[in-house]
């Protein structure tokens, strides 16, 4: 798992490659990622956007923005958690993702980045 504190926001990753929806004869590989987010700041925040990049090995580029999480903008009191499952589909067995939320200081009506560590798309078969 991979883990970035940005602003007093834990941001944590773990990606899961998912062969039942992948067909690698038409270079589709599906993963899934679980996301965790902790607000260890003294102040609720809200999630409102997220902004992606997403790389595989072919050298393809994919840059996806949009706002929330799975139809979400989470409010996060302190110390509380929230955590979301979703998917990527990349056209390697290998690639990798990052990107940040963008949040809102809901006491000092601010908002700012929190940054989502890179972390990498690799079915366990590749691991040997």
């Amino acid at each position: 798992m991979e883990t970035k504190i940005t602003n007093g926001i834990r941001i944590s990753v773990r990606a899961f490659y998912q062969p039942k929806y992948s067909v690698p004869l038409l270079m589709k590989y599906v993963f899934s990622y679980k996301v965790f987010i902790e607000n260890q700041s003294p102040v609720p925040v809200q999630l409102l956007n997220r902004h992606w990049l997403i790389f595989d090995s072919t050298g393809d580029r994919q840059e996806v923005s949009g706002e929330g999480v799975i139809g979400q903008q989470p409010i996060l009191p302190p110390g509380s958690r929230y955590q979301y499952t979703s998917w990527s589909q990349i056209h390697s067995e290998i690639g990798s993702m990052q990107g940040y939320y963008e949040m809102r200081d809901l006491q000092q009506q601010k908002n700012f980045s929190v940054q989502i560590p890179a972390f990498n798309l690799i079915p366990a078969f590749k691991m040997n």
